[in-house]
């Protein structure tokens, strides 16, 4: 038993698949940039180095002696780790094993092929690869879904043997070649090919071009052959150049280095001041491998989303998803569901981050471009219980209470302090009431997106405005102001009564008000999760055991959940697996759990764990999960992750992950930082997880604690 994770440790199960199945290949970066490998044994897409993007381009796809791989209908393994992601098939006598790494400090993939002859004669082997050219960098921010990608000019570079495209437009360039002399190279058409309809906007997608690149070698029996295939990136031809020689120069050094950054990462997250980020997680002793397993997974979560581009307007940023949709952009819903790990793991980020989105105006838009710092589509209805979460945690666990008093200014010209800024959050759902005592948080795109029913009133947030107007209250407190104290904390108590008035009774879940008073019920997760949360202790003790038990018979499942009950009619609505019938979104079972504690009940919680952790065996986890037997699995154990077509469009990791790191340490050892700066608490709930666990080197405000069942204790 150890207790730092090894990437071994964080490795998937091999997991196998044919094309088109509905598995979502995994992703890879190096903190500048990502990549996600594709159908294939070689072929690579989403090949974005930011400000330099290639939309979801797929280029490598193989052929073999002569015959496409994916018509050979041949299942391919694949298994990922934090530093690379390794492919393997069978096909007749040939062995083939792929390993791909995004290098450190460089815009670029590498992917290192071996061929092995199992057969009793010599194979002449040929192995091609179809490439595509797609690269740019646009002057405007990244605003859309898919990172943008431009028609390249192809030419050969006949001194590397390498395929040379670039953007007339914007001057980026792309260089895509073997290690190695190529036998043959055949560029495309430096044009986009003809869809026949005139454009191929209608379709969503650019239709690029072609080329070829094709290496040969006799391989006697029993022999192995191995070749490196490199695609670099760069804002000019010689800086992108530059990127390919030097990967090109020794593919397998280039393997060696992303092990090496990644075994330090990992290390370094738990030590603080050393490595990467000022902060760091503390260290998790347990023999239960499914609570390891999981905050494990929660850490990882968010470190994986890091990004530390030169390029970008606010510094250090963490990216929500990856590696295919909103590259550049840091959601505020998705980042508050991570906010502990952010506060230990990397506050500074965490608190510029904060003082770029006070500025804005979070009424208008659900995160920031990190290029530029814009803003990015539609108002969340979150982004007030969000906000006021993000900048709680930031204060009590850095200690900083003195930045409560910084003054920021916003859109709107004023400038105000942290601290009036909260207490604002707390009381803007009042300009959203519509003719009844509760707010009106929209339609479908303010809320869940893809539940048609779960509109207007809701009670999670409704629910939250009461947390909102408490936090208030306590730091109106701390700050000495007893009277405005009491006034928050009466107009809280008066809102419980009116959210409860959305309570279904006997039913466990609740419903939501639409704007001419007809309340529709909803059989949702969000609702679980966000009134336990907020008002756990004022619910009576029938009312607790009814969520429960509507949870365990509608939402849970053994290896994961479903986000809305198979029973509600708007089942039919949708199948994205985040938030509806299908499955659940990446911090949905964290926050049920968590929940579960909250309402009393941490043995079935603690019960839930080793299901949990066995769909943490994919990789990070996904931004939505299928519950087990809707489709296929392709390993042996979990929820499998949701694909990023339609209709589903899941990406394949997402950073709200953090949630199972909070899970343990404010769940199960029952961690309690004031908000007022006193010294923290604990109440641990260990008894059915590991009574021996212990959670260690804790910084709150500076100091180091020790976590166990016996409470809290500072360490030294």
């Amino acid at each position: 038993m150890h207790a730092i994770p090894t990437l071994d440790d964080l490795a998937s199960d091999p997991q196998t698949h044919r094309f088109e199945d509905t598995f979502n290949p995994p992703g890879l970066t190096n903190f500048l940039g990502t990549a996600q490998v594709d159908h294939d044994l070689v072929a690579i897409r989403s090949v974005n180095f930011p400000p330099l993007g290639s939309g979801d381009t797929i280029s490598g796809q193989l052929s073999l002696d002569g015959r496409f791989f994916r018509a050979l209908g041949v299942p391919v393994t694949v298994t990922w780790r934090p530093d690379r992601v390794i492919r393997s098939a069978r096909v007749g006598e040939l062995e083939i094993e792929t390993t791909t790494v995004c290098p450190p400090d460089t815009t670029a993939v590498a992917v290192d092929v071996r061929v092995t002859n199992h057969g009793a004669a010599a194979h002449e082997l040929r192995l091609a690869l179809a490439l595509a050219s797609a690269v740019t960098r646009p002057a405007e921010p990244w605003l859309a879904p898919v990172p943008p990608s431009a028609v390249n000019r192809l030419e050969v570079d006949a001194a590397r043997g390498a395929l040379v495209g670039r953007c007339p437009a914007t001057g980026a360039v792309s260089v895509q070649g073997f290690d190695s002399a190529p036998a043959a190279l055949v560029p495309g058409p430096s044009a986009p090919v003809d869809s026949g309809a005139g454009d191929a906007e209608w379709r969503g997608e650019e239709i690029h071009s072609l080329s070829r690149i094709e290496a040969r070698a006799t391989l006697t029996a029993g022999a192995s052959w191995r070749i490196g295939w490199v695609q670099a990136v760069g804002t000019t031809q010689a800086e992108a150049l530059a990127a390919f020689d030097r990967i090109a120069a020794d593919v397998p050094a280039a393997v060696r280095a992303s092990e090496r950054l990644w075994t330090q990462e990992l290390a370094d997250a738990f030590v603080p001041g050393r490595g990467s980020t000022a902060g760091a997680l503390p260290v998790l002793e347990t023999s239960n491998a499914a609570l390891r397993q999981l905050y494990w997974a929660g850490v990882l979560g968010v470190l994986w989303f890091r990004r530390d581009s030169p390029h970008g307007l606010l510094g250090r940023s963490y990216d929500t998803l990856m590696p295919r949709y909103w590259q550049t952009t840091t959601f505020i819903w998705d980042y508050s569901l991570s906010s502990t790990v952010h506060a230990l793991l990397d506050p500074a980020t965490m608190r510029r981050q904060l003082e770029h989105w006070i500025a804005t105006d979070v009424h208008t838009h659900f995160g920031t471009e990190w290029q530029s710092g814009a803003p990015v589509g539609y108002w969340y209805s979150v982004n007030d219980f969000a906000m006021t979460r993000l900048v709680r945690d930031y204060v009590r666990f850095s200690g900083e209470r003195d930045w409560l008093e910084t003054e920021i200014a916003t859109v709107d010209g004023g400038a105000r302090t942290v601290a009036e800024h909260l207490g604002e959050w707390a009381q803007a759902w009042k300009g959203l009431r519509r003719g009844h005592a509760l707010a009106d948080y929209g339609g479908t795109d303010n809320l869940l997106e893809c539940v048609s029913s779960y509109v207007h009133e809701v009670a999670s947030l409704n629910a939250m405005n009461v947390w909102c107007l408490r936090r208030a209250a306590e730091l109106a407190a701390a700050g000495g102001d007893a009277e405005a104290a009491g006034r928050l904390r009466a107009e809280a108590d008066a809102l419980v009564g009116e959210v409860q008035q959305l309570y279904v009774a006997g039913s466990g879940h609740w419903a939501a008000r639409q704007p001419d008073g007809e309340l529709v019920p909803v059989a949702h997760a969000y609702d679980f999760n966000t009134v336990a949360m907020a008002l756990a202790d004022d619910l009576p003790a029938a009312q607790r055991e009814e969520m429960v038990g509507f949870f365990t018979r509608e939402l849970r499942s053994d290896t994961w959940m479903r986000a809305l009950s198979t029973a509600d009619p708007d089942a039919a609505f949708s199948n994205r697996p985040d938030h509806q019938w299908n499955g659940a979104y990446t911090a949905w079972p964290a926050d049920a759990a968590h929940a579960l504690i909250r309402l009393g009940r941490a043995d079935l919680a603690a019960a839930w764990l080793p299901g949990l952790a066995s769909s943490a065996h994919q990789g990070p986890f996904a931004q939505g999960h299928f519950v087990e037997g809707i489709v296929p699995a392709h390993s042996d154990r979990g929820a499998p992750k949701g694909p990023p077509q339609e209709p589903y469009l899941m990406d394949w990791a997402c950073s709200s992950a953090g949630a199972f790191a909070d899970l343990v340490i404010q769940g199960f050892f029952g961690v309690e930082v004031p908000f007022d700066g006193g010294a923290p608490r604990a109440t641990p709930r260990l008894a059915e997880v590991d009574p021996d666990a212990r959670l260690c080197g804790l910084v709150v405000a500076g100091r180091s604690y020790d976590v166990s069942a016996a409470g809290i204790e500072e360490s030294g």
